[in-house]
């Protein structure tokens, strides 16, 4: 009886993922972005707006509706969350090169702060996790990187281009990983 319920779970399972080939069509638009972003001009400039604007709505969005499930002076919180992101997110796409100005500015600052938690992470998982000194070297990159971008402007916007430039490849490398796996599990071999 369980190994039935087990095949019916499983169908249950793969008929609730997205076809695997959305995957693969999420893949090649981000590449498309990473390839606009290498080019660094101002399409550069709005495409990295637009990805923020986007990102913003989205985020106020998912806090709209988290106002709604949330408990007592919550929701107050959530919803300020919600307009701050929403606003922002329209800023960005009336004005893309301010935008972009704020975050190449915030960057530095952004690195600075995410390397010391990486370190302060690398260092609590030392014992749990062989591993945990990759964590280190690459929170003592970002904290490096950070300060070397805060000295100059140029510095910083580059690094930012750079940066999601790189995430967009890693992104669209890991939906390439992922719609594959999603086909190997909607048709399986027989």
């Amino acid at each position: 009886m369980s190994s039935l319920a087990s095949a019916a779970t499983q169908a249950a399972s793969r008929r609730a993922l997205p076809p695997w080939w959305l995957f693969l069509f999420t893949s090649v638009g981000w590449i498309l972005v990473a390839l606009i972003l290498l080019r660094f001009n101002y399409t550069t400039v709005e495409a990295i707006a637009v990805l923020f604007g986007i990102v913003a709505l989205a985020a106020g969005l998912i806090e709209a509706v988290m106002t709604s499930f949330a408990p007592g002076w919550w929701k107050l919180l959530y919803g300020a969350l919600s307009v701050v992101f929403i606003a922002s997110g329209i800023v960005s796409f009336i004005h893309p090169g301010d935008t972009f100005v704020a975050l190449a500015a915030v960057m530095s600052f952004f690195l600075v702060f995410a390397g010391t938690f990486d370190i302060i992470s690398a260092i609590s998982i030392r014992k749990e996790l062989e591993a945990w000194w990759l964590q280190l070297i690459g929170g003592i990159i970002e904290i490096a990187l950070g300060f070397w971008a805060a000295g100059y402007y140029g510095r910083s916007a580059v690094l930012l281009v750079a940066w999601v430039a790189a995430y967009a490849i890693i992104r669209s490398s890991r939906d390439i990983i992922i719609g594959f796996r999603v086909r190997e599990l909607q048709h399986p071999a027989k």
